[in-house]
């Protein structure tokens, strides 16, 4: 029996560790923190199929730089000399095109419908204990002009990614979603999408891994690997050396301080966004939403409410800014009737791991035959988790992958 140690108790490690001791493998998973404290603890639990666009869209450039001198932006980039960001940024710009966009979308949407796919599986056969709920996602528009920009975006999805959707328009979306003011343009319902809590899917994801014979070993640090012709026998930790035969580096945007011993270059940027947890107003939506206008995303779980969003390149700073936070809360009060609700209960960022083609890397390491990478997730770590753990573990185990893993590999990079 192979012994798999991951690097990372996120979500990604944790589908990873699950696939692979269903496979038969002896799993441990190593964790510098708490495993499932990181981006996978407070986020939006959106599953969202829906969201199979990159970043990388035509116009995202101009978007974004006449965002940065807009007061309480969503978007910011943190001023600094950071030779790698400038970096990231300028392969950011070079794919905002068409043909790069749609290159990466379809990359993007076999995880995201293999996933959506093996969450039912998951939730039906695991056990899994997380306010799963199945009433799609509403993308909603203030302004009538947004509504009418943005129906070319919807066209394109129905027309070259089959994605099913029900449009409304004025009145029509107050009687959907009564939560929402009157007077907003109005929006669109994707009905395939899902969303759940994330802390109670990793709490969940913990105990069935470990009822599985899973090593979970917390508050231990990876540094680096060793062995002999190409081949890791060894994970280098501040705990001492951990014994496999094989290794996956699920760390997230942690990833590119393993670089050295990863052989390679991971153009990962950490893009840290946040959220606030309250209790559910009494005028609480039931579906999930995106306001496209303010980049402020809603979460209706059934034991709580959460705003979420923004996206600021500050590299790895831990700090908490309330300003914001303030930008969620804001932004949602143009849309709902209630927007917050006290008191609040957790104030939260995360760092996501951002590539700069909004695909995720899914390949093997150049300096070891038997250390794999599965980072790089973005925004949508949640929604791609399960067909990722499948894929690592067919790619490590020798099965034919349910998907093609091309599109994620490293030599994308190399160009």
């Amino acid at each position: 029996m192979s012994h798999i140690v991951i690097v990372g108790g996120g979500v990604i490690g944790a589908a990873c560790a699950y696939y692979l001791s269903v496979a038969g493998c002896k799993v441990t998973i190593v964790e510098q923190g708490e495993f499932g404290k990181g981006c996978s603890h407070g986020n939006c639990g959106f599953i969202c199929p829906s969201h199979v666009l990159p970043l990388t869209m035509p116009g995202a450039v101009k978007a974004a730089l006449k965002s940065l001198f807009l007061k309480d932006s969503p978007f910011r980039i943190k001023p600094r000399l950071d030779l790698a960001l400038w970096s990231w940024l300028w392969n950011f710009a070079r794919r905002c095109n068409e043909r790069d966009m749609m290159l990466a979308a379809a990359a993007i949407q076999p995880l995201l419908n293999s996933s959506r796919d093996l969450y039912d599986e998951l939730m039906q056969l695991a056990g899994m204990d997380c306010e799963w709920q199945t009433r799609g996602m509403l993308f909603v528009l203030q302004t009538r002009s947004a509504f009418i920009h943005y129906e070319k975006t919807t066209d394109l999805l129905r027309d070259q990614f089959q994605l099913r959707f029900r449009k409304l328009v004025g009145e029509e979306l107050t009687a959907f979603e009564p939560a929402l003011k009157a007077g907003l343009a109005g929006g669109w319902h994707f009905d395939t999408d899902a969303h759940l809590r994330p802390d109670k899917l990793l709490s969940s994801w913990k105990r069935i891994l470990q009822s599985r014979g899973v090593a979970i070993r917390e508050n231990c640090r990876v540094i680096g690997f060793a062995g002999q012709l190409a081949t890791a026998r060894t994970a280098r930790t501040t705990e001492g050396d951990i014994a496999g035969d094989g290794f996956v580096v699920a760390a997230g945007a942690l990833t590119p301080f393993l670089n050295q011993a990863l052989g390679c270059r991971i153009p990962i940027q950490p893009g840290k966004g946040y959220s606030i947890t309250m209790p559910r107003p009494q005028r609480c939506p039931q579906v999930p939403m995106v306001f496209e206008e303010h980049r402020v995303a809603v979460t209706p779980m059934l034991s709580g409410y959460r705003l979420g969003s923004t996206m600021e390149f500050a590299g790895y700073d831990a700090t908490l800014d309330r300003r914001r936070l303030a930008i969620l809360t804001n932004g949602a009060r143009h849309y709902l009737h209630e927007p917050t609700c006290e008191p609040v209960e957790e104030e939260w960022f995360g760092w996501r791991p951002m590539t700069y083609d909004s695909v995720p890397i899914i390949d093997a390491s150049p300096a070891w035959r038997n250390v794999w990478i599965a980072a790089g997730h973005n925004m949508l770590g949640l929604s791609m988790a399960p067909a990722t753990g499948r894929l690592i573990c067919e790619l490590i185990t020798g099965v034919t992958p349910h998907i093609d893993p091309k599109p994620y590999s490293l030599q994308r990079f190399v160009r």
